[in-house]
């Protein structure tokens, strides 16, 4: 039997490190985990000791090392077909790898303007323009993927799978930032906080004692 470690960043702040643990959690495996606080003078050293990428996540079982959220998942979903981390029908399956890799790789003015904090809420936060349009399409990917796959439950493909653990830590920037949603986009984000995995990764980090100062 395979033996898993996940190397995470703090749960309070790691948008990337949320994503990886849900796609874990999903995969119904068990493993250890290791926190590596960020934004420390020695984090990228005791990363580079386990990911050659020097980020987080990064997931190693049996001493080969898969590092990237995206990677995580793709790999878990091959390891372990019968998870449903994608979904089993081909078109909600292209739908889903594809907005997985829009927020893989996308909405630059989102991510440095709303930074992931479990700890704070701004109500009343002003957005810029830019960062606005991030919010409305990632408003129209969840409204499109729940009208046109979501018959099946809550999530946005019905059941939850790795397209919403990428889209997690966006549902709480939107909280922290007390950003104003359209009636699906709300409902989506109350499902996500709702979400029993969400809550113990916010249990989690109110555990934790080290603070990050954005500036």
């Amino acid at each position: 039997m395979s033996t898993y470690k996940l190397i995470l960043g703090n749960k309070t702040y790691s948008s990337w490190s949320l994503r990886g643990w849900l796609i874990v959690k999903l995969a119904g495996i068990a493993f250890d985990e290791e926190i590596i606080f960020l934004r420390k003078p020695d984090t990228r050293e005791k990363i580079l000791r386990h990911s050659p990428a020097g980020k987080v996540p990064a997931l190693i079982e049996d001493g080969r090392v898969i590092w990237d959220s995206l990677a995580i998942g793709e790999y878990l979903a091959e390891s372990f077909p019968d998870r449903g981390l994608w979904p089993g029908d081909p078109a909600a399956r292209a739908r889903a790898r594809a907005v997985t890799a829009e927020m893989h790789s996308g909405f630059p003015a989102l991510r440095q303007a709303l930074p992931m904090d479990l700890n704070n809420h701004y109500p009343g936060h002003i957005l810029a323009a830019e960062v606005r349009a991030d919010v409305t399409r990632i408003e129209e990917i969840w409204e499109t993927c729940r009208r046109d796959f979501g018959s099946g439950g809550a999530f946005l493909f019905g059941e939850p799978g790795i397209a919403d653990a990428f889209f997690a830590p966006v549902v709480t920037r939107f909280a922290t930032y007390d950003v104003a949603l359209g009636h699906t986009a709300a409902d989506y984000c109350r499902t996500v906080t709702d979400w029993p995995l969400m809550r113990q990764w916010r249990e989690e980090a109110a555990e934790e004692t080290e603070v990050i100062v954005f500036s």
